[in-house]
């Protein structure tokens, strides 16, 4: 299990506080960036995000639909539309487009572990740890 990926999925369900989680994303490098981005894109597909998850992603961090990483997203497919965002090369521009899908990521996540995981999920990045929540890895 990537470690990348279980710091994500844990910022996406509200185990890591969003600052944290920010903090990290910006100390990364511009590949590191891109590569958290395109996770947390596949990611959102997976959890069948929609574009009303989207809206909502990008309010919850306060963000203005008509800024950049905003504006693809509510629009066409969703998985094209995410892509876009994910692919955004200015840094300031990523750092919302982080902001906007992890929130994106943790609604639909939710909806469809309420739906369709009810009896738990067998996803590693989905188990509790004992020892979550103490660092973010690299």
């Amino acid at each position: 299990m990537n470690g990348r990926a279980v710091v994500l999925d844990e910022l996406a369900q509200g185990l890591r506080p969003p600052a944290q989680g920010l903090e990290r994303f910006e100390g990364l490098t511009d590949e590191d960036q891109s590569v958290a981005l395109r996770d947390l894109c596949r990611f959102c597909v997976q959890a069948r995000a929609t574009g009303d998850d989207a809206l909502e992603g990008i309010r919850r961090p306060g963000l203005r639909p008509t800024r950049t990483p905003s504006v693809p997203v509510p629009r066409g497919r969703i998985d094209e539309q995410l892509g876009k965002a994910a692919g955004l090369t200015p840094r300031h521009e990523r750092i919302k487009a982080f902001r906007s899908l992890v929130q994106i990521l943790g609604l639909a996540d939710a909806r469809r572990r309420e739906r369709f995981r009810a009896d738990g999920c067998s996803h590693e990045r989905h188990q509790p740890a004992p020892d979550r929540g103490r660092g973010v890895p690299a």
